[in-house]
């Protein structure tokens, strides 16, 4: 599995949000790519004011505060669908 975590500098969500990710990872494989929505004005219209954004296979499964459980539960689904 692959995690795109859409992100932005001096971001104190997500800081935490990148942490809950990693914490997950020691209990489930998947990969995390972190792009930096300043990087591309697309992105950076899409995602303004939803930073961070956990998305997995091309949807959003999380935004704003990350919460573990929720992400953790989205993950499973995926591993057994």
């Amino acid at each position: 599995m692959h995690i795109r975590l859409y992100t932005k500098t001096n971001c104190p969500l997500c800081e935490k949000a990148k942490a809950v990710l990693m914490e997950l990872q020691a209990d489930m494989a998947f990969t995390i790519e972190e792009i930096d929505i300043y990087q591309d004005d697309a992105l950076l219209e899409k995602y303004q004011l939803m930073i961070p954004v956990v998305e997995l296979s091309g949807e959003t499964i999380a935004y704003g505060m990350i919460e573990k459980e929720t992400v953790r539960k989205r993950l499973r689904a995926a591993q057994n669908s």
